[in-house]
């Protein structure tokens, strides 16, 4: 007869596992109005959207008197409307190229400079973190008389050109500051272990802190793609309202006038304008959660 040489763990008391058991029932019963609270605070986000996709297939008659059924009959003359009289394709395409090429280019700026302030070690670099830092001090509509009068100057006014260049000034402080502290969290041993490897610095950046930024990188593009591509203010004004110049949120309210009290159309042409953003943030959403996930991880 043979013998085991480990001993076995005893079974916990009746009275433990019944506090346990108690503990865990009541942090249940603690996150029921979290719950509730999180699922009332999304149907309060998917009613409005929900109204607007079923009213952008509806004619005025049904949206007033069914508001919230769900249409009869599919038919995409509200969306055939929208296009042409405010000129959707132009004004997507001009959101589209402004809204990527912003956004590509805020990252040409800000991934450099934040590595550069993540390994800086001194005052210099804590002087120009700071410096980053006085962007956020500085409202918008602040910067409009002083932005239009810099582009008439440099004889850009109400261009593509400018409003590209534009973009990417006021999404930077936030930017460079949120992917400074993203790359402070690569262990100094990885980039001392390639520098002896022979790396250059473009190396070292490339796929040292890249790959570990990444969540980074896909957070704040999203946050930039979201303003960009909502940009009205100074999309109208340093952009014109010339129909080859300005973009869905400037076209949209020209609707307006055009349709005036047709909703239907109204609501197909919102819809029209939401799309982009959406696929934007499905193909960019996994690498969100991860870096909000490790932001929980590291708190």
């Amino acid at each position: 007869m043979t013998t085991t040489t480990e001993a076995r763990r005893p079974a916990a008391p009746p009275a433990a596992r019944t506090n346990k058991t108690q503990r865990h029932s009541g942090r249940g019963r603690a996150l029921v109005p979290a719950h509730v609270l999180a699922w009332l605070y999304a149907l309060l986000l998917v009613i409005p959207l929900y109204y607007v996709v079923v009213s952008a297939f509806k004619t005025n008659g049904d949206i007033f008197a069914h508001p919230f059924a769900l249409p009869t009959s599919i038919s995409f003359d509200n969306f055939s409307t929208a296009w042409s009289r405010a000129n959707l394709g132009t004004a997507l395409a001009n959101s589209v190229l402004i809204t990527g090429t912003s956004a590509v280019l805020t990252l040409a700026l800000a991934v450099p400079a934040a590595y550069g302030l993540a390994r800086a070690r001194g005052r210099l670099g804590t002087a120009v973190e700071r410096l980053f830092s006085l962007g956020f001090l500085i409202p918008g509509f602040a910067a409009l008389v002083p932005t239009v009068l810099l582009a008439i100057a440099v004889g850009l006014f109400q261009t593509r050109i400018f409003v590209i260049l534009f973009m990417p000034a006021t999404a930077l402080p936030l930017s460079v500051i949120l992917l400074t502290q993203f790359m402070r969290t690569v262990p100094p041993e990885l980039e001392e272990s390639a520098t002896l490897d022979g790396a250059s610095r473009w190396v070292v950046l490339r796929h040292i802190y890249l790959p570990i930024a990444m969540p980074g990188i896909a957070t704040v593009t999203i946050l930039n793609l979201l303003n960009f591509w909502n940009e009205y203010l100074f999309t109208l004004i340093l952009g014109g309202p010339s129909p080859s110049v300005r973009t869905v949120q400037v076209a949209l309210p020209t609707l307006v006038s055009q349709t005036s009290t047709d909703y239907g159309v109204l609501a197909a042409g919102t819809l029209v304008t939401l799309v982009p953003v959406y696929v934007a943030y499905i193909l960019l959403s996994r690498q969100m959660e991860d870096a909000l996930l490790q932001g929980a991880v590291k708190s």
